[in-house]
């Protein structure tokens, strides 16, 4: 008989608690896990919950994140003979402790409406996970990696890590002579992954994959609107996106951390 009371107390108290977590789930579309809602809770509303009983009262009210499906890594193109890889000078030690010592960057595409196709290319810092530039357009030419160095060169103001290294994959646009030319110029170093080896550059892939899970970009009626949505997540996901691996804290903080340390 005690254990009526007991039990009847602990569903008010779930009743009660589920209601927060409920109208952060509902607000982040159903697309978050049970350790980036303890991280909300603690950072938004000043709220310690213990992640194992977060996940509990999901299960219990049955909040199921959706999760995306992971997808095969494609490249962009084959290089031709007159352009040059190089060596892999990280072997997937992308965290490095220090802002701007490791750049990573690669090229995605956006599908929006009636099959337009647009292309999605950013620079992340590899030790903060912040987006340092990016540049949308509808074009694979060369001057959409030219317009994301462009945008990385203002983002930090020209005062580059002595030491930094821009990472990406063997794709025609970072193996050719004129971007490998402009690369060496700001004083940065490149590498690039292993030949068909996702796993390599494997942050700013998984970048690209949430983006897509989490954004209605195919919903956009015109390439202005595409930017629009994709310059509001990277700056929700730079300044707002509590991360786990981050001592749980964004991007930005992160950086100020380290800075700071």
């Amino acid at each position: 008989m005690k254990a009526a009371p007991i039990r009847q107390f602990k569903d008010l108290e779930d009743e009660r608690d589920i209601e927060l977590i409920k109208f952060i789930f509902q607000q982040k579309k159903e697309k978050v896990g049970a350790l980036q809602i303890k991280m909300i809770l603690e950072n938004d509303y000043f709220v310690k919950m213990n992640h194992k009983k977060i996940r509990r009262l999901m299960r219990k009210y049955q909040l199921i994140t959706k999760v995306r499906k992971a997808k095969p890594y494609k490249k962009m193109a084959k290089a031709t003979q007159e352009h040059r890889t190089c060596p892999n000078l990280l072997n997937r030690e992308f965290n490095q402790g220090e802002p701007g010592k490791v750049l990573l960057t690669d090229i995605t595409y956006l599908y929006y409406e009636n099959g337009q196709k647009a292309y999605l290319s950013c620079i992340k810092d590899g030790s903060t996970n912040e987006i340092l530039a990016h540049y949308i357009s509808r074009s694979l030419e060369m001057s959409i990696v030219y317009k994301t160095l462009e945008r990385l060169k203002e983002s930090v103001q020209n005062q580059f890590h002595p030491e930094v290294i821009l990472h990406s994959d063997q794709g025609m646009h970072y193996t050719h002579p004129f971007f490998q030319k402009k690369v060496k110029k700001l004083g940065i170093t490149q590498s690039m992954s292993r030949k068909g080896n996702c796993w390599d550059n494997a942050p700013i892939e998984s970048f690209f994959g949430h983006f897509k899970d989490e954004v209605d970009f195919k919903e956009c009626t015109s390439l202005s609107e595409l930017k629009q949505i994709v310059d509001s997540y990277i700056e929700e996901y730079n300044c707002h996106r509590y991360q786990w691996g981050l001592n749980k804290m964004t991007p930005v903080q992160y950086r100020d951390h380290l800075l700071a340390a």
